[in-house]
């Protein structure tokens, strides 16, 4: 008889987004006419940039010659898109090397994945609220997770606490689901604990694109001391529009290593090359065309414009909460804006509210962990007609 992996039991009944929509089918059903908003999966709507369109397409064209098709390609990803990362850092003010940096199909498989370098037993500890799929993951390992509040008080930036260890750490900022992004001294408060503690931190720069005050972080390579303790994950999805097109990074430093029981010292970009060689045969050559083309400083501008117009929808949400005298963070640094639900109602009570009453679909915060349970989270992404129609229908709700 086979024998299952019975951590499985100890995840929640389904994941937060089937959830929402199901609920969601269950009212089109009902209501099968009826004009859904929808401002709750962060994925985007406007089109990607000319100039990585046209890269998509040379990708394709040379699939058609013998003398430049391309077959399996490097499992950690073509030197010319690894390359074009670096450049990129190196405008933002950051230092790493091409080979240090591993092309995947996006963030979510590379957080979810990157537990296979880690034993069973480390102790893991993320923020609430918190990304499921970080719990998840972890869930299905059967590791032991521990919870720092992320609330109001402490502006959704939970800091270390001395008396807590922790083996493995998960950071996001700017953060999913609050829009809350750490400075540069409180992310090397989280540098220095890890590097006190022998963790590891698995910051999450998904969202770093949206980053428009200049002393705020876009990499956790910014700070001192953290190449000896963290790996940085981050994707296209929000940067340059590659939702369904699929493609991101982790950026693994050949400084980071950790010491086995054996005595050994054991490199962690070695471990995860040698993981990805083994499970991962790579990212089309046609989407890292796309890719590299993203990182150039054309595709970027043009990146930037897309990013510019979520801003500004994210302007529109803002300006409508705080008319009503809603509660809210985020929305500046970030693709996300996270409220406080009108009366003290429970996220998910709130969910079914809106969705009745003006047919505007949103994010429970409660999906995200107790502390999101009377939250709720909005996203900048829809297109802006539809923004401003939602806006309008909460406004007159409340």
């Amino acid at each position: 008889m086979a024998k299952l992996n019975e951590n499985y039991l100890n995840l929640k009944e389904s994941y937060l987004f089937s959830e929402i929509a199901h609920r969601v089918d269950k009212y089109i059903s009902i209501h099968p006419d009826t004009k859904i908003i929808r401002l709750g999966i962060g994925d985007v709507t406007l089109p990607i940039g000319s100039t990585m369109i046209d890269a998509l397409h040379e990708g394709v064209d040379a699939m058609t010659s013998s003398s430049t098709f391309k077959g399996y390609g490097p499992e950690r990803g073509y030197d010319f898109v690894r390359n074009s990362i670096v450049e990129y850092y190196k405008r933002n003010g950051v230092s790493i090397e091409a080979d240090e940096i591993f092309i995947s199909d996006g963030a979510k498989s590379d957080t979810g994945n990157i537990t296979d370098l880690f034993d069973k037993d480390n102790i893991v500890m993320v923020p609430d609220p918190v990304y499921p799929v970080y719990v998840d993951t972890n869930t299905m390992d059967g590791r032991n997770i521990i919870y720092i509040d992320a609330n109001a008080d402490n502006q959704f930036l939970p800091m270390p606490d001395s008396n807590v260890h922790a083996d493995i750490i998960y950071l996001c900022s700017p953060n999913n689901p609050t829009g809350a992004t750490y400075n540069k001294e409180q992310l090397k408060t989280w540098v220095d604990y890890a590097l006190a503690n022998n963790s590891i931190i698995l910051f999450d720069a998904a969202y770093e694109a949206f980053i428009t005050d200049e002393a705020l972080p876009r990499s956790i390579f910014s700070i001192d001391g953290a190449k000896k303790c963290a790996i940085e994950f981050c994707s296209l999805s929000k940067t340059a529009g590659f939702t369904g097109i699929r493609c991101g990074y982790t950026i693994v430093p050949k400084a980071l290593t950790v010491t086995a029981s054996t005595g050994a010292l054991m490199s962690l970009n070695a471990m995860w090359n040698r993981r990805q060689s083994t499970k991962f045969n790579g990212v089309s050559y046609i989407v890292q065309k796309g890719a590299a083309a993203a990182f150039s400083e054309k595709g970027m501008q043009q990146s930037r414009q897309n990013i510019k117009y979520y801003q500004e929808n994210a302007k529109i949400i803002a300006n409508c909460l705080a008319k009503k005298n809603v509660r809210f963070f985020g929305g500046v640094n970030s693709p996300y804006i996270w409220f406080e639900c009108p009366n003290e109602m429970e996220s998910w009570a709130f969910f079914d509210y809106l969705l009745e009453n003006v047919q505007v679909v949103g994010t429970p915060g409660a999906g995200f962990g107790k502390n999101g349970q009377n939250f709720f989270r909005l996203t900048s992404f829809g297109n802006r007609e539809n923004t401003i129609e939602a806006m309008e229908r909460i406004e007159n709700l409340l």
